[in-house]
């Protein structure tokens, strides 16, 4: 008797220490929240907040978003990875989360302190320019960064996808680009519309609007195919440039420690609202590509964009103290 006591006392232990255990069959109970790490309005607010829906018609449990902007969606990052491992707290995240850890001195989280649980989608980086711009096209963009006075680009700050592309055309093509921060992306194409800059390039979900408006104009997509929204835009690959590649991409992540069994419901639900007509019709005409796949497919391409860009960061000296 004494020992099935002590066996009852050591279950009931483990049930205390993890809440999470043996309640996931159950989960969800409750509402799930996904956490942004930019403010509304932005690339990746609009993906989580038409994904949050889909998800939420899978699981039969409501999804919400909750925008915590700040350090480049850094603190966004850290309350999900100090938030419980119980699956009712997810991370949205950019590109940063691989990036940061590169060009920020200190992190207040460790990377392992988020686990990959589905890529969302891709939203192409457009580089545009002025509508009244002598710039037609990519060449002419780079021939004109090869003459004397060369090229201002704006960028969403150090480390944004447009610094990314800034960094590749002067690599990969040549001459002179004048980087100049700005402190978002929304700031940074006000620059090119009030003809303050050359150039900027910024996700196709933010630019399609002024571009189909004809206020801004369209000579490039920085990602491996056309977007179905702008189909007459060419790809930096079809003019010759298959090293500029990079992409405004959403992924989802959650706590370090939440039960794989959530986690593999979460994938499930993700990509079966990804192959949903009703997620597909509102994201493709933003110029945002569904990217449903496995737990391993998406630590797959996180690898190959750390790989891949990690070189350019210390080619680039990318520092963001």
């Amino acid at each position: 008797m004494k020992f099935l006591h002590l066996i009852s006392i050591i279950i009931s232990s483990i049930f205390l220490l993890n809440p999470a255990f043996g309640q996931t069959d159950q989960w969800p109970k409750r509402t799930i929240k996904f956490v942004v790490g930019f403010g509304p309005g932005g690339a990746n607010d609009i993906v989580a907040r038409i994904v949050a829906e889909g998800v939420s018609k899978q699981l039969g449990q409501p999804v919400i978003v909750e925008n915590k902007p700040g350090a480049g969606s850094v603190l966004g990052a850290d309350f999900v990875a100090k938030s419980p491992s119980d699956g009712y707290t997810f991370f949205v995240s950019a590109g940063g989360i691989i990036t940061n850890p590169m060009i920020k001195k200190s992190m207040p989280y460790k990377e392992g302190d988020l686990v990959p649980v589905a890529l969302l989608a891709v939203s192409p980086s457009i580089i545009v320019v002025p509508p009244d711009s002598t710039i037609k096209n990519l060449r002419d963009l780079i021939a004109r960064a090869k003459d004397a006075k060369g090229i201002q680009f704006s960028t969403a700050g150090t480390g944004s996808t447009p610094h990314f592309v800034a960094e590749m055309l002067k690599v990969n093509a040549g001459g002179k680009y004048d980087i100049i921060p700005y402190k978002s992306g929304s700031e940074a194409k006000v620059a090119v519309l009030s003809n303050q800059v050359d150039a900027t390039s910024e996700s196709s979900a933010v630019t399609i609007p002024q571009i189909q408006g004809g206020k801004l104009r369209a000579i490039a997509s920085t990602w491996n195919k056309r977007i179905e929204a702008l189909p007459n835009v060419p790809t930096t690959k079809e003019e010759g440039y298959p090293q500029i590649l990079i992409g405004h991409w959403a992924g989802l992540f959650a706590p370090k420690g939440t039960p794989n069994e959530i986690l593999d419901k979460m994938n499930k639900a993700v990509e079966a609202a990804l192959k949903s007509s009703e997620v597909q019709k509102r994201l493709v005409p933003q110029g945002i590509e569904p990217t449903p796949g496995s737990r391993a497919s998406f630590v797959n391409f996180l690898n190959d964009e750390r790989n891949r860009l990690a070189p350019i960061v210390q080619r680039a000296n990318m520092r963001d103290d």
